[in-house]
Parts: structure tokens; sequence; C-alpha cells
């Protein structure tokens, strides 16, 4: 069945310290157009990622985003040295007594401003991208578990497209059979209405039995749509075929099966020269045109 390449797949974990979610989000592009959203830490895998997502998904307007997030007790143990806070506090306590002053809670936060106890943010920094640059090996499978989700998305989409589409093939397959049906009847009109100008014209005194006899041919041979009918009818046989193959990226072949299927429609309604048959292709083209629509969105 068909693939859509709308989709979203979303995997989240969440440990005692850190929370991770990985988001995809999917929209129709005739290329692969990818954007990702990732911490500093992660920036070295890039190329690895995309190369992950590319493989998976192919074609589509794609958004990645990739958020870390260390919750604020995890944060403060990763960046507070409590040797050096232990160290700082003793000496500012020995200070104070020498002094005769009172040691209070004061005394502890004093001792936490002083220099190697809590790491200046670009200290900070280093030392958690150190720790979650290890962790990406956990944080891979993440990724697959989100394209997985994505992909089956896209598979159920895909599979309610195949429907919607397969639909509007067998309302033009309707509208050929009532062609079909119709057609002996225009014959019958158009017989009639060269047996009329034969008796106008056989009655006139320049009549030219070979050139009227070539102009009929003509005329016949223009009226006749047996060929696009037969035409029209292998067309859409071949693309309800097509719908069904198990090809992971058979939009661009549904895409020129419909070109085809709409030349010999159009070829009918300028041959046919009949009101019925005019009604008919019209209803086709409606139907064609959605068809054309929702193949902008298969994959």
């Amino acid at each position: 069945m068909l693939i859509s390449m709308t989709g979203y797949g979303q995997a989240h974990r969440e440990t005692d310290s850190y929370a991770v979610t990985v988001e995809l989000k999917s929209l129709n592009s005739k290329t692969l157009d990818l954007t990702l959203r990732l911490p500093r830490f992660l920036q070295a895998h890039e190329l690895e990622i995309r190369n992950t997502v590319a493989k998976a998904l192919l074609r589509g307007k794609v958004n990645l985003s990739l958020d870390f997030v260390r919750p604020a007790l995890a944060r403060a143990a990763a960046t507070l040295n409590k040797e050096a806070l232990v160290a700082a506090f003793h000496e500012l306590r020995a200070v104070a007594q020498s002094l005769g002053l009172p040691v209070s809670e004061n005394t502890l936060l004093a001792a936490l401003h002083l220099p190697g106890v809590v790491p200046s943010a670009s200290e900070a920094r280093e030392t958690e991208i150190a720790v979650e640059d290890v962790a990406w090996s956990e944080l891979q499978p993440l990724l697959l578990a989100a394209l997985a989700a994505l992909q089956q998305f896209r598979q159920d989409e895909g599979t309610t497209l195949s429907a919607e589409i397969l639909g509007y093939v067998a309302t033009i397959r309707q509208q050929l059979a009532a062609i079909e049906q119709h057609d002996p009847a225009r014959i019958e009109h158009v017989r009639q209405r060269l047996a009329g100008h034969l008796a106008e014209l056989t009655g006139h005194e320049q009549f030219n039995a070979t050139r009227f006899e070539q102009e009929v041919l003509y005329y016949i041979e223009k009226l006749d749509i047996a060929e696009e009918k037969v035409r029209l009818a292998a067309h859409l046989a071949y693309f309800e075929q097509a719908v069904h193959q198990p090809d992971e990226a058979v939009g661009k072949k549904l895409g020129f099966l419909a070109q085809e299927i709409g030349r010999e429609i159009n070829t009918i309604g300028s041959k046919a020269n009949d009101a019925t048959v005019q009604h008919l292709v019209v209803g086709m083209k409606e139907e064609l045109e959605k068809i054309k629509e929702q193949l902008n969105n298969i994959l």
C-alpha cells in the first residue's frame, strides 16, 4: 500500500539524572528537507543523525528536535564541589570564631560564593558536555524509536490515502463504463448526421465522390474514441496495481500514470463531440484532480 509523507513520531526517556525527548514531524516535499535542533553536546553526531533519518524517511520536509533537560537537583549535584564547600565553610567558621563572630547559615551561603565551590557557567558547561557526550549511546535508541513511530504513522496515513485514491479510480471506471454504454447511441447519431449531409451533397451538381469519401473517412476517424477508451482502461488497471505494490517510493510513478490518464480523458472529450460524453469527461477530470492532490503527499 501507499506511504504518506505526513507523519509524527516521538520517543521519551526520563531518569534521575536527565530527561530527553526526541520529536519528529514530516510533511510532503519533493526531496528530503531535514531540519535539526540538537543540544550542543550532540553537534558532533549531526552527520550520523542526518544519515540515519535520510535512510529511513527518503523524502519529506522533516523537523527533528532533541530536547535534553537535567532536573534542578541533578544539575546542582553535577556542578557543586562538595569538598571545596566543606573546606571553605571550615575556613570561614575559623575566621568568624577568631573574630568572635557567630557562625550561622550566612556562613554557609558565603562559602557557596567562594571560587571553586560552584563552577562558573563556562566550567559547568564543559563538565556537563563531557558527561553528556558519553550518553549518546543511550540516546541513539530514542532516535530509532521516534523514527519507527513516524514510519508507522506514515503507513497508517498511507493506508487511508490508498482507500481514498482507489475510490476516485473506481469512480473514473464507472464514468468510462457509462461512456462505453452511451457510445453506440453517439455513433448512430453521427451516422444519421453523415447520412443527412450525404443526401444534400450528392444532389449537388459539383459533387466530388472521391473527395467526399476522403472527408467521411477523416471525419469518422476523428470521432473514433475506441483506442482512447482501451488505453484509459489499461492505465487505470496499472494505476491500481501500482497502488498495491510494496514499493516504498511509488508516488512519482503514480504521478506519471495520472498524467497519462489525464491525456486520454482529454482526448476522449475533444474527439467525442457529444454533450453526454463531455459531461462524463468533466466528472472524470474532477476525480483525477482529487487523485493528483492526494499524490502530492505520497512517498
